[in-house]
């Protein structure tokens, strides 16, 4: 079993070598393995979110399992820490709070909220996991994904809130709608009395690293007002695509 631990922890190591991701034939000469071996490690990292494999290209990476677990440090360095000044302005901007979040497979995971100056205030839970169908950041995610299609025709379309989009075909369309205007909204889908805007944060190929949005109780904005941070959402979006990682 410790040599078994050790050779996942070896192949783990070798991962984050490989921030494009490896594929496992390359990773196995690397860590000396058989590739069945080295298959088989992999797929019990991948099984508890610490290695992930690219649905497009099958290429292996570190998994955001390793974030969440880290999230005391990351909160000071590494991706928040370079995304809060950023995420600062724009809610002294708009007044609300401001969230990033990550694609993860079938969900997003919080990196980091911040707190606008309104008294009540919608939170992200750094390295909590949420749904992608029916909330801004994750349509935006899903809308901008290298696997847009596959992701379009598999996740689950639970009703979360009272306006989830819950039929494949009108999710198909809002997804589409997203990518073609570039920004997402979710009235009332998530939670009831919650809606938001959110914005992919791209890179120069037009893949989503990240997705940011404001989020505000419904009495407070309309999906009209909402609309209207989309500009300061896009260049704080653009701002942030030169700092973080990738």
């Amino acid at each position: 079993m410790a040599d078994m631990v050790g050779k996942a922890l070896r192949v783990l190591s070798l991962l984050g070598g490989y921030p494009e991701g490896v594929p496992l034939s390359e990773l196995a000469r690397a860590a000396g393995y058989p590739v069945s071996t080295t298959h088989r490690l992999l797929s019990s990292l991948q099984s508890e979110g610490f290695a992930r494999n690219d649905p497009v290209s099958k290429r292996y990476s570190l998994g955001l399992r390793l974030f969440e677990l880290g999230q005391s440090v990351s909160q000071a360095r590494g991706f928040a820490g370079v995304a809060l000044p950023v995420m600062q302005k724009l809610s002294a901007e708009t007044g609300e709070p401001t969230l990033l979040a990550v694609l993860d497979g079938h969900n997003q995971v919080y990196v980091h909220s911040v707190q606008g100056s309104q008294r009540l205030q919608i939170r992200g839970e750094p390295g909590a996991r949420g749904p992608l169908h029916c909330t801004s950041m994750g349509k935006c995610l899903v809308a901008f994904a290298p696997n847009r299609d596959e992701l379009v025709a598999s996740l689950e379309l639970p009703a979360l809130g009272p306006r989830t989009i819950t039929e494949r075909e009108a999710f198909a369309a809002e997804i589409a709608a997203v990518r073609e205007r570039g920004f997402a909204i979710a009235d009332e889908e998530h939670e009831e009395g919650i809606r938001a805007v959110g914005v992919p944060i791209r890179t120069p190929d037009g893949t989503a690293i990240a997705a940011l949005s404001t989020a505000a109780p419904a009495y407070r904005l309309t999906v009209a007002q909402l609309e209207e941070f989309v500009p300061a959402l896009r260049a704080a979006a653009r701002e942030l695509a030169a700092v973080l990682p990738r």
